[in-house]
């Protein structure tokens, strides 16, 4: 089982900046990625960002040049540096990883999601 804690979320003014971090603990030996979605009242869920082990990246055109993730793979943590936020960045943040597939067991987690909301 793995396990992932979200910190860094709250509420913070327009034009300001958040880090939050994903810390995965459990049985972290088989991860692959890890990364980040959101999801804002009356909109689906959206994935945001996400890095492999190996060092890849991804991150979705709507933050690109303000958001910037990044890892410790000693630590099993991802980070999210979000900058010049905005009040479409309002949105529970959800942090999950995956297993690589020829591991055995679960492949997806999710963590309980942190709130970020910014205000005028």
């Amino acid at each position: 089982q793995v396990q992932l804690v979200e910190s860094g979320g709250g509420l913070v003014q327009s034009g300001g900046s958040l880090r939050l971090s994903c810390a995965a603990s459990g049985d972290t030996r088989c991860l692959a990625a890890m990364g980040w979605s959101r999801q804002a009242p009356g909109k689906g869920r959206e994935s945001i960002a996400a890095i492999t082990f190996g060092g890849g990246t991804y991150v979705a055109d709507s933050v690109k040049g303000r958001f910037t993730i990044s890892k410790d793979n000693d630590k099993n943590t991802v980070y999210l540096q979000m900058n010049n936020l905005n009040a479409d960045d309002t949105a529970v943040y959800v942090c999950g990883a995956r297993r690589d597939e020829h591991c055995s067991g679960t492949l997806d987690f999710w963590g309980q999601g942190t709130q970020v909301t910014v205000s005028s």
